[in-house]
């Protein structure tokens, strides 16, 4: 099975590389999105199986900064895979990774049945984005919340902002999991319990200060992001 996984050299990129052999990571300059042309060529290259769509501007500020920027990194490069996979191989399995963000983070739990209401315009280009996967065949549209396995990169994490965590590492392995069982249609892949940002910061970050949304300036923000699964197991968050 050939592999094509979109966002770079990131930590799930590098943990999907240790679980599959046959993967391709393009960087940019390879291969972008935003550019249909750049994306047939690399389609017309190689064969692929399986696309793994990991790209996305994740920065919650810089997506209410410059909101053009947002929606064509956030949904313009996810429907330009689209047409093109409608176009040149509609039978492709297309898996999506997209954010709790798409929820309002009132109550917190949010199942595959959920109803989408995002509270920042981030949370918005990744509902829109899901949108455009749907029009696939073979799609799955995996939500989860996953951060790399080193020091939390702020001197500081919200003890009131709640999240059901992975590391990249456990994630990969639910796309792994969720494709060898031919899943389909939207999966949440989340960790067995719900705790704070500051208790999993603390998980590798043992001087890390706790603070809360009232030291918090900016746009709006998810504040419970935690989800739960009707549809597939938990996993339990590791750093092994």
């Amino acid at each position: 099975m050939t592999i094509l996984i979109t966002g770079g050299d990131n930590s799930l990129s590098r943990e999907l590389q240790i679980i599959y052999e046959d993967i391709l990571i393009p960087d940019s300059k390879e291969l972008d999105l935003t550019n249909k042309e750049s994306i047939k060529k690399i389609f017309l290259e190689n064969n692929f199986d399986c696309i793994i769509h990991n790209e996305s501007l994740m920065n919650v500020r810089e997506c209410e900064a410059d909101k053009n920027k947002a929606k064509k990194i956030n949904v313009i490069s996810t429907k330009n895979l689209v047409d093109t996979i409608q176009e040149i191989n509609p039978g492709i399995e297309f898996i999506h990774l997209s954010t709790p963000c798409v929820f309002d983070g009132v109550s917190g739990m949010y199942t595959e049945t959920s109803i989408p209401n995002p509270v920042n315009y981030y949370g918005i280009t990744r509902m829109e984005a899901e949108k455009e996967v749907k029009k696939l065949r073979e799609f799955v549209i995996i939500r989860t919340n996953y951060v790399n396995k080193e020091k939390w990169p702020y001197p500081k994490a919200f003890t009131d902002r709640f999240g059901t965590y992975l590391f990249s590492k456990q994630v990969a392995q639910g796309i792994f999991d969720i494709q060898k069982q031919k899943g389909r249609g939207i999966i949440h892949v989340v960790s067995d319990k719900k705790i704070s940002m500051y208790d999993l910061a603390k998980m590798t970050t043992s001087e890390i200060e706790p603070m809360t949304i009232n030291d918090y300036f900016g746009p709006p923000v998810t504040m419970d992001m935690s989800l739960d699964s009707i549809k597939w197991k938990k996993y339990k968050i590791s750093l092994e």
